[in-house]
């Protein structure tokens, strides 16, 4: 780990999509939408699971009911995408802090002793309940949900309401992020941003990593020089 100057405040914070950056939850999330794909008899393929992936509930049904969506009145699809929302709840159940990806915890420890501001910025309307369960909520200094904003990704709704919880303008904002719409979003704030995982998905991302074990305090802070 690089040594960080003991009181040194960071001129930029960090803004973390939760799922694929701090967690991995899309298997959960897959097996939900699966679930519900069964149980109304319709195909659930690898491309529409991708596509799921950093949008909003609502915006993932949309992805799963395909030419399906026009059977459903939106009273029946807010019902629908409730119903796999009550199965990704119980599916997570027991995830902790043993489920936290490689390097978490280091980069997070990093980014305390250099009084970096650390925001959550998540499509997810669970993210509150997984961190509390992984016992890291009190790491972030804002956490932003899918509860918090109109417009999901790739509009940057979720990330210019972390940055301003955070108090930073966007522009001194980086945001991690595992998906092509979250990249987008980041960028469609202002914001710089570092891909995590698959570099298919992140290409467009200013510095591309496969977890965040592979990026230290030393090398955020030059890339927001």
């Amino acid at each position: 780990m690089n040594a960080v100057p003991d009181g040194r405040t960071a001129p930029f914070a960090v803004i973390f999509d939760l799922d694929g950056v701090i967690v991995s939850t899309d298997a959960y999330h897959r097996q939900a939408w699966q679930r519900l794909a069964d149980e109304l008899g319709l195909p659930f393929t690898e491309a529409q699971a991708q596509a799921t992936r950093g949008v909003d509930r609502l915006a993932s049904l949309a992805i799963v009911l395909g030419g399906a969506a026009a059977r459903f009145t939106a009273e029946e699809q807010a019902a629908l995408a409730a119903r796999k929302n009550a199965t990704y709840q119980e599916l997570i159940r027991e995830i902790s802090a043993r489920d936290l990806l490689p390097g978490v915890t280091a980069l997070l420890d990093e980014l305390e002793a250099a009084r970096v501001p650390r925001a959550i910025g998540s499509a997810s309307r669970n993210a509150d309940a997984v961190l509390r369960q992984m016992g890291i909520a009190a790491r972030f200094d804002a956490i932003v949900t899918g509860h918090d904003f109109t417009r999901g990704k790739p509009a940057p709704d979720v990330f210019l309401t972390a940055a301003r919880r955070l108090g930073m303008p966007p522009a001194r904002c980086v945001v991690f992020e595992d998906a092509a719409a979250g990249i987008a979003a980041a960028h469609a704030g202002g914001m710089k941003a570092v891909g995590v995982g698959d570099p298919a998905n992140v290409a467009a991302a200013e510095r591309r990593i496969a977890d965040l074990s592979e990026i230290r305090y030393a090398e955020l802070a030059a890339l927001m020089a």
